[in-house]
């Protein structure tokens, strides 16, 4: 399956809203991790992941969104994942990323 992003930034907010739809593995990763380099380039703000449309993610994906935190951290940012689909919560639980990019769950 592909991978497609819808971004925005929320001015009242003061943060992007990114939405990817579809599958995130070895493959499609190179998009998302361009989605964020891009709206992180363009504004420096904290990125919300919206996962509700997201039906897959594999370790390769993860790699992405790590990178990505590292380098929002850096810049006093954060990134957090919502709404992720069952498979996509476990492989967060499993490794021990749901406490990290989405606290909400630990909760």
């Amino acid at each position: 399956m592909t991978l497609q992003i819808q971004r925005s930034f929320d001015q009242e907010k003061g943060r992007w809203n990114i939405t990817p739809k579809g599958d995130v593995d070895i493959s499609t990763a190179p998009v998302l991790r361009k989605a964020l380099d891009e709206a992180y380039g363009e504004a420096k703000a904290n990125v919300v992941l919206h996962f509700d449309q997201l039906n897959y993610m594999d370790s390769t994906g993860l790699g992405v969104i790590i990178g990505a935190y590292g380098r929002m951290k850096e810049g006093g940012n954060d990134i957090i994942l919502q709404n992720p689909r069952d498979n996509i919560k476990k492989l967060l639980r499993i490794t021990n990323l749901d406490r990290l990019l989405c606290p909400e769950l630990c909760e």
